[in-house]
């Protein structure tokens, strides 16, 4: 019991880790641009297809990793510069319908250019294995890659938002853009870039999930929802309430899909209880939410006020 909790802990440590990458570049987004973006997902699938692309090509995993970055950033802020620069000002409404369709367009994209055949990656041959961390948990590197990275990153958006002068012009802009505009930036480079860093988040989830789920059209929508979720508990805006929302997601979303069924089984035929397990794992996540919100309408650490 104790090997299994040791590895569910670190599964929901490595899930979380993969949802604050999204949810960071989500909030970062919306508390700074204001602009709901249901696209972003888009930019997790275009991270992953990317470099699976260029791995199963070249074999070079170093290479996929540059080819996943730039074309999620590049496609980003793109898309930020051609359609969500017309929407600032614009009603949420008008947003949410704006991304939809870019979900749609670049759904429909990846099907014309690549078919709708799933694309397998290998593990980086220096990652393959497993490493030991207490004794008779062996857990592979690969996931410990990805919290490394995921806490990396952490660290690194802490201190270019608190402690360097692009983190200073961004959370200004953020509540008082005219000002900053009248201080001579400009402001709409400043939400390109910020829209650039946050859709490179989103490609580097979306390529380290690759050799773990397998790379898929309509992947980012699967994951979407739960993005938002972790947006909602740690505060829209908020990056360090982003990586606490997401951990607490990515812990109870895998600690109840790996322990519920078991305990029904119990009480219940096998097929019931796995059925009725999923289920209610399932509904943990959006529970969770109703109870932080409860507690604390505005998530759990508030950009603001």
């Amino acid at each position: 019991m104790s090997v299994l909790l040791a590895e569910q802990l670190l599964n929901g440590l490595q899930f979380g880790v993969m949802l604050f990458l999204l949810a960071a570049g989500l909030t970062l987004v919306f508390g700074i641009m204001g602009v709901i973006n249901l696209a972003h997902g888009s930019l997790y699938m275009i991270g992953a297809f990317g470099a699976a692309l260029v791995a199963n090509a070249t074999g070079s995993w170093w290479l996929a990793l540059l080819a996943g970055l730039a074309a999620a950033a590049l496609v980003g802020m793109a898309m930020e510069f051609v359609v969500l620069r017309r929407l600032y000002a614009r009603d949420h409404l008008d947003q949410v319908l704006a991304t939809f369709g870019l979900i749609l367009f670049f759904n429909q994209g990846i099907i014309l250019l690549f078919g709708r055949q799933p694309l397998f990656v290998d593990l980086p041959s220096w990652f393959s294995g497993a490493v030991e961390i207490v004794p008779g948990v062996p857990y592979p590197s690969y996931r410990l890659l990805i919290i490394a990275v995921g806490l990396l990153v952490a660290a690194g958006l802490y201190v270019l938002i608190q402690h360097t002068r692009i983190g200073m012009l961004v959370r200004a802009g953020a509540t008082h853009r005219e000002m900053v505009r009248a201080l001579g930036v400009d402001i709409r480079l400043l939400y390109t870039l910020v829209f650039g860093l946050g859709a490179l988040l989103a490609g580097l989830a979306g390529l380290m999930a690759g050799p773990v789920y397998n790379v898929q059209v309509g992947m980012g929508e699967q994951i979407l929802i739960l993005t938002f979720v972790v947006v909602v508990i740690g505060g829209i805006g908020s990056v360090r309430g982003a990586l606490f929302g997401a951990l607490l997601v990515g812990l109870t979303d895998t600690m109840l899909r790996g322990f519920v069924p078991g305990f029904l089984r119990g009480m219940l035929p096998p097929d019931q209880a796995d059925a009725l397990g999923a289920s209610l794992s399932s509904m943990g996540v959006y529970l969770l939410m109703a109870l932080v919100l409860l507690i604390r309408p505005r998530g759990l650490f508030p950009a603001h006020g």
